[in-house]
């Protein structure tokens, strides 16, 4: 049974729209990654974005739960249902069905014989103690001593201290005292006789910031299913990994090591550990997501990195998880398609990873081994930290092996080092930079280190060539056309933290392209001839101050955003090149032309403040402290870089700025947009930027003088559309003369009018001759071309100018219809309109002196 597409069906069967399985990274700046299905539904649910048609979705959704407030990562492998990496089933209603709907639909679901069909008697459910309406409901369908009450910590559900929340119920599957019998095997314990199944979570309150509950006058549902503890309970397991979504992977993973996984074993868990971490990994790279050492990058690093422990542990002795890639796309391929379609750049990551972890693991399970002889209570806080940046073991892999063992880490002694480890500073700007590709960084690294950046204090530096790449990134000793140079000192800024890397010369060597980061080595693109060894004088071209001052406005934007819309705001992510800048920052709308003005005007006058620019290098805490502002998912080291404009804007930052903000010049905002939801995007432009624009402007604005004929082209403009409405009442005038000239006659107290006009609108002729008249009958003809047009009227008779044009209309070949008061037709013969305007009289006749 496919447990997903049966529960995406049943819910569409039910109206629910279908919805694909969102990002793992979202688009909520409060989120390392998506961790429930609820996530991209969270600004319908806030009321920050409009509820969709039909107000009822459904979706099988990736999850992640690897950091932050929700980290599985040291359960998984250990127990029998966490992961790092699940789906979730859902069902959504905003404002729509509520409780009773969503119980039913989860009891037909649960146990309907086409669906789960789970024995009626292995059902339990909780409800919140006050949820008496919830414990009413499924008393239709469950015995009452089946149904617990329980309070706030296991049932009720809310999104934060404030907003929506409201208690919930769970679906609890009994897996039998015969197979489990401890003190905590009971509702409410920690064993797993009962397992949850399925939350469903009854959105019916507000909270304010007095902690109040008002009712929502539209109560949601949310709703989620584990599929890996579902499809284990449909197959008669009692473990998610001995089901039919892990065992293709523990198979795979005992082929390569060697021998059968048993889960009776002692290294049982390692198998469990890769089985799961293989699907993180897989899925992270495949949306994207790229080892790092810094924010998501980093969580996806750990991850990797313990199940090569892992690995490890079980003999491997050389990259094997890329290995293992196949046969997740086997099992989970058809659903996620584009896992197929990324599998050889995942192997490729993957592999480049596992070679680079393997150069160091040997040596570092060595140092730990020897170090654990020597520890009784307490592991060497040095020693790990040693690990850690020697040998590439993240912290907490380190503490994994501890507690294997029963040991704790004297942290204090990790932390001391880390402080004291003054080039961890780069990794607290504005995100490192690196680039993911493959090549000979390792070894450059390894000889040289990293290279001195100069270009905080100058654009022009006397260095020397270290190293050079070809375009494959290939080690050589001389370069005759492109390629990449490591100096010993650069002045070039390497891109990152959203500025964009330098271009400039070698001087009568070489043309600077770009500059980028690999392994934190700062390497220039560069396209002459070079050889290993050359005196070289390094000159950053002009772009750079320009890109300075778009940086430093970049700063000040995101400082106004904050003045004028709020200290929600938090940046997503931002562009600063020569020519502009771009902003993506936490909001839940449009901005609001005033808005933007306001920001503008904001910037602008702390430009014209002529405020000193100034940068520090500091503890990470004294930072904090100061209010300096730090981006989301970047992992900061001890001691990090500070850009300061006196009052108006403290953040971390490692680019490049003004000495003043007077230097930005003039600073204008060219667009707003919207990214995803609850994201939006500025775009803006200043300097030398700002003056080719403006100067476009002056052009353009003396070009509408010159139309206009006016040096007030405002008056100039709203002279002439004076002009256009005085022409379109003089021509609608000279059109009504025709109808002024129109007279009526008298049948039987009704007046008629059947005439042919020359020129017109003969549908306003008509309404303005209806205006005139108590009771009127009118029909016009007029010719166009080779065409007839006809209209009919009537008011206060019993003629029915649908039913007279539909006798009319035949003889001048055409048709039509329409009301009683009002119709229109055409036809293809003008030569009839005189026998047409006789028969529209004879009909007139017929039914008014009929009448009589």
């Amino acid at each position: 049974m496919d447990i997903r597409k049966a529960y995406l069906d049943f819910f569409q069967s039910k109206g629910h729209q279908l919805v694909e399985s969102s990002p793992l990274v979202p688009d909520d700046a409060t989120l390392l990654f998506t961790n429930a299905g609820m996530v991209q539904f969270k600004n319908i649910f806030t009321g920050n974005a409009p509820i969709p048609n039909p107000p009822r979705a459904t979706s099988s959704q990736t999850c992640i739960r690897a950091g932050g407030k929700h980290n599985d990562l040291d359960n998984v492998g250990y127990t029998a249902r966490h992961h790092t990496f699940f789906e979730m089933l859902g069902n959504f209603s905003f404002g729509d069905y509520f409780k009773e709907e969503a119980i039913a639909y989860a009891w037909e679901f649960v146990t309907g014989k086409n669906y789960l069909a789970l024995p009626i008697e292995k059902i339990w459910v909780t409800v919140h103690e006050t949820d008496d309406e919830a414990f009413d409901i499924w008393k239709n369908y469950v015995k009452e001593e089946r149904i617990m009450r329980f309070g706030d910590k296991d049932n009720f559900w809310q999104m934060g201290d404030t907003g929506p929340c409201g208690p919930c119920s769970e679906i609890f599957y009994d897996q039998g005292e015969e197979h489990f019998n401890s003190p905590e095997d009971v509702m409410g314990g920690d064993g797993d006789r009962f397992l949850e199944i399925w939350n469903l979570v009854f959105m019916q309150y507000e909270r304010d910031e007095n902690g109040t509950l008002h009712p929502l006058p539209k109560p949601s549902i949310d709703t989620g299913m584990g599929l890996e503890r579902v499809v284990a309970i449909k197959e008669g397991e009692f473990n998610n990994y001995h089901s039919s979504l892990f065992r293709p992977l523990l198979d795979a993973v005992s082929k390569l090591v060697g021998r059968p996984y048993s889960y009776e074993a002692s290294d049982s868990a390692s198998y469990r550990v890769i089985a799961d971490h293989l699907r993180s990994t897989a899925f992270l790279l495949a949306q994207g997501v790229n080892f790092d050492k810094v924010g998501r990058g980093y969580v996806l690093r750990r991850i990797m990195r313990r199940a090569i422990r892992h690995g490890y542990l079980l003999g491997m002795r050389e990259p094997f998880m890329y290995k293992l890639v196949d046969t997740l796309v086997d099992v989970m391929g058809d659903h996620y398609i584009y896992l197929e379609t990324r599998a050889e750049a995942i192997k490729t990551a993957m592999k480049f990873e596992e070679e680079s972890f393997f150069d160091t693991i040997e040596a570092g399970i060595r140092l730990f081994n020897e170090e654990l002889e020597n520890t009784t209570d307490v592991f060497n806080g040095e020693v790990a930290f040693k690990l850690y940046d020697t040998y590439g073991f993240p912290l907490d892999l380190t503490e994994d092996m501890l507690r294997e063992k029963g040991i704790r880490l004297d942290i204090e002694a990790f932390d001391a080092k880390m402080e004291a480890q003054k080039a961890q500073s780069k990794a607290a700007w504005k995100g490192s930079g690196d680039a993911a590709m493959s090549g000979d960084f390792k070894t450059l690294k390894e000889t040289f280190g990293l290279n001195t950046f100069v270009g905080y204090e100058t654009t022009q530096q006397k260095t020397k060539v270290l190293a050079l790449l070809d375009e494959e990134f290939n080690q050589v000793e001389s370069l005759d056309g492109k390629g990449w140079a490591l100096l010993e000192q650069t002045p070039f800024y390497a891109e990152s933290g959203g500025q964009s890397g330098d271009r400039g010369e070698l001087v009568g060597k070489a043309k600077v392209l770009d500059t980028k980061k690999f392994l934190d080595m700062n390497l220039s693109e560069v396209k002459g001839k070079l050889k290993v060894g050359d005196e070289v004088e390094a000159a950053v071209d002009q772009s750079r101050t320009q890109i300075t001052k778009h940086h430093s406005a970049t700063h000040l934007l995101h400082a106004a955003l904050r003045e004028i819309l709020g200290d929600h705001i938090t940046q997503a992510g931002s562009l600063v090149e020569a020519n502009r800048l771009r902003f993506d920052f936490s909001h839940p709308k449009a901005m609001r032309v005033e808005e933007i003005e306001a920001v503008e005007a904001w910037v602008n006058d702390k430009i014209d403040r002529d405020i000193p620019a100034q940068t520090k290098v500091m503890p990470i805490e004294e930072a904090k402290n100061a209010g300096a502002m730090a981006l989301f998912g970047e992992k900061y080291g001890d001691e990090v870089r500070v850009v300061s404009m006196g009052n108006a804007s403290l953040e971390l930052c490692g680019g490049t700025h003004v000495a003043s903000t007077a230097q930005i010049g003039l600073f204008m905002i060219t667009k707003e947009s919207g990214v995803s939801a609850g994201v939006r995007r500025i775009e803006a432009i200043c300097g030398a930027e700002a003056i080719r624009v403006v100067k476009g402007l002056r052009g353009e604005l003396s070009r509408i003088k010159e139309e206009v004929k006016n040096q007030n082209p405002i008056a100039g403009i709203a002279k002439l559309k004076e002009q256009v409405k005085t022409l379109k009442n003089e021509l609608a005038s000279a059109m009504s003369v025709q109808q002024k000239e129109l007279k009526a006659v008298e049948v039987n107290g009704v007046h008629v009018i059947v005439e042919e006009v020359e020129s017109g609108d003969i549908k306003t002729m008509i309404d303005e001759i209806k205006n005139r008249y108590e009771s009127i009958a009118v029909m016009l003809f007029m010719k166009k071309d080779d065409k007839v047009m006809f209209a009919a009227g009537s008011k206060g008779n019993a003629i029915k100018a649908g039913d007279w044009i539909k006798t009319i209309a035949p003889i001048v070949g055409g048709g039509g219809g329409g009301r009683p008061d009002f119709a229109q037709a055409g036809g293809k013969d003008p030569n009839k309109i005189e026998e047409a305007i006789e028969e529209a009289k004879v009909y007139l006749a017929q039914i008014l002196e009929g009448g009589n």
